[in-house]
């Protein structure tokens, strides 16, 4: 294993992801040791190893060497290169999880990034592409990074556990960032969503929709949850449904909640009525939290916060989450 004089040292595989990210960023190689040594499994998870391969791809002149077992990683950043990139990402993770990580990287390549992962769109531990599209862009945008070439859009559906799902992001250079200063979040204006279902009955979209708003209605009346079947190759492999929803202030603050269903062979089947009124549920408590930020996109508004000019940035947050 090489080792560096310079490199900075962790032991275990927590924050890999951020790890990696901010080595990236600052230029500086990292080496992490002991991940997972003792489990009955050791070494990097096949969607670890898929993110490192996405970091090699974007980038130019990255130095990756991991051991036999996969246990320890010496990581030294290229240069953030962008252009033109496809990515097959593991389906034990969503693309939520690789595409978090790239909105922190994507406004610093060389080349304007262009790139289409393939694999699960919707699960229950990450964020869902829908959510980042409804809320991660917006907040990009306060920071200065916009343009025509700025997107986010599905083209295919993928639910587990066969996956099939594709999305393409593209975003433009922005070498500088805005300053932000966020601190009134304002006042609930509307509430906006999507029941989504695939290679299930169309039906299952429309009873979420009414069950979520059996409790939104009460709060208020600006309420608009759209349906959006797939079908055929655009539907991915597996079953499934669920819900996003988003509440916009007054102040253009999103705030968002989601839901999926148990995956085929994974715990008790559920009700489409029970999905729509939990998630409408969540969604109150992430307004009772508060913020100018919601839980999802803390992380991803204090990194582009620390990444601006020499200037102050101020952003109001509701209780910290856990990867925070």
């Amino acid at each position: 294993m090489a080792t560096q004089a310079h490199s900075l040292s962790y032991a275990g595989c927590n924050f890999l992801r951020q790890r990696l990210v901010l080595s990236t960023l600052s230029g500086r190689p990292v080496k992490i040791r002991k991940i997972r040594a003792r489990d009955d499994n050791p070494g990097l998870r096949d969607f670890e190893a898929s993110f490192i391969r996405l970091l090699d791809k974007i980038t130019n002149g990255s130095r990756i060497e991991i051991n036999q077992t996969g246990t320890t990683l010496y990581y030294q950043p290229g240069l953030l290169y962008g252009g033109s990139v496809e990515h097959d990402c593991s389906i034990l993770r969503s693309i939520g999880y690789y595409l978090e990580s790239l909105l922190c990287l994507a406004p610093f390549m060389k080349h304007p990034l262009r790139i289409v992962l393939r694999g699960v769109t919707n699960d229950q531990v990450d964020p869902s592409v829908d959510v980042l599209k409804a809320t991660a862009l917006p907040l990009l945008k306060q920071f200065g990074i916009d343009g025509e070439s700025f997107e986010l859009k599905i083209v295919r559906r993928g639910m587990l556990p066969g996956g099939g799902g594709e999305v393409l992001f593209s975003c433009p250079v922005r070498k500088v960032l805005k300053p932000i200063q966020l601190t009134d979040p304002g006042k609930i204006r509307r509430i906006r969503g999507m029941a989504y279902s695939v290679r299930v009955s169309p039906q299952m979209a429309n009873r979420i929709v009414d069950s979520a708003r059996s409790i939104l209605n009460k709060f208020i009346p600006d309420i608009y949850i759209y349906t959006d079947h797939m079908k055929g190759v655009n539907a991915g492999r597996s079953p499934g449904f669920g819900l996003w929803l988003v509440a916009e202030t007054t102040n253009g603050t999103f705030l968002s909640a989601e839901l999926v269903s148990n995956h085929q062979g994974q715990g008790a089947a559920v009700l489409p009525e029970d999905l729509g009124r939990n998630c409408a549920k969540l969604l109150l408590e992430e307004i009772h939290r508060g913020g100018c930020v919601d839980s999802t996109n803390q992380s991803l508004a204090l990194l582009l916060m620390t990444l601006g000019q020499q200037d102050v940035s101020k952003v109001l947050l509701g209780p910290l989450s856990p990867y925070t």
